[in-house]
């Protein structure tokens, strides 16, 4: 019998890995909203979820669309699915780096990072500057001291890793 729902099971972890992540990293509410009841859908489903999907029955699940559908018969046929391998790609240890910084947490600096595209050292000193960072969620700190910190924080970088402006 356990055997029988090893896919729901795989599915259910990945689903709840991915909300978490998710949430992490503030994308839409529902969104996130969405893969948990998904996972709890598929956790009182009586039967495999490989059987559901031989029916192509996936979207008459409470809380399974088409997205969500795709996804799981994307783990059917490939063991995994691309959207959470790439979630699970962790930040880069530079970029990570950041929630040292005053006022940046390391949620919100994932949000920076995955969301808003931040990918640079300038690229979070122009978004300071332009004071939209005041205005993102989770931002709790002044912005003069983190552009002082950017400032110290460039200034360590190695040569190879310099901003583009300031290559030979």
């Amino acid at each position: 019998m356990a055997s029988l729902h090893q896919h729901n099971q795989h599915v259910i972890t990945i689903f709840r890995s991915m909300a978490e992540r998710l949430a992490a990293q503030r994308a839409n509410p529902y969104r996130v909203r969405a893969y948990r009841k998904a996972a709890d859908t598929i956790e009182a489903l009586e039967e495999d979820i490989t059987d559901v999907a031989a029916r192509h029955a996936l979207e008459d699940l409470e809380g399974v669309g088409k997205d969500l559908a795709d996804k799981i018969e994307e783990f059917l046929k490939t063991g995994t699915i691309q959207a959470y391998e790439a979630l699970r790609t962790p930040l880069p240890d530079a970029v990570q780096a950041w929630a040292q910084l005053p006022g940046l947490s390391e949620s919100l600096v994932a949000y920076l990072y995955t969301r808003l595209h931040i990918t640079t050292l300038t690229d979070l000193e122009q978004l300071v500057r332009s004071h939209m960072l005041r205005t993102t969620p989770g931002f709790s700190g002044s912005e003069e001291r983190l552009l002082e910190a950017i400032a110290t924080a460039s200034q360590q970088l190695p040569p190879s890793i310099k901003k583009p402006e300031e290559a030979p």
